[in-house]
């Protein structure tokens, strides 16, 4: 289960940084308050990619589940 999480944890957060690399900024429509405007740091794509890079690395030397029968 362990080996799942961590792939996909970092499939999430690669997707997450190559989305904000494409996008400038995003709105936000909370319902009845005004739209707010998320516009992300310029070292947050990056960062999310190599996070995610590594949690894959990881995930990729993590051993396989050893039966106790």
């Amino acid at each position: 289960m362990w080996k799942s999480f961590f792939l996909a944890a970092g499939i999430f957060a690669c997707i997450l940084g190559v989305e904000l690399l494409v996008v400038d900024s995003v709105v936000i429509d909370a319902g009845k308050d005004s739209p707010r405007t998320f516009i992300a740091p310029d070292w947050a794509p990056w960062s999310l990619i190599s996070a995610g890079a590594v949690t894959i690395l990881h995930f990729c030397t993590l051993p396989k589940k050893i039966s106790l029968s």
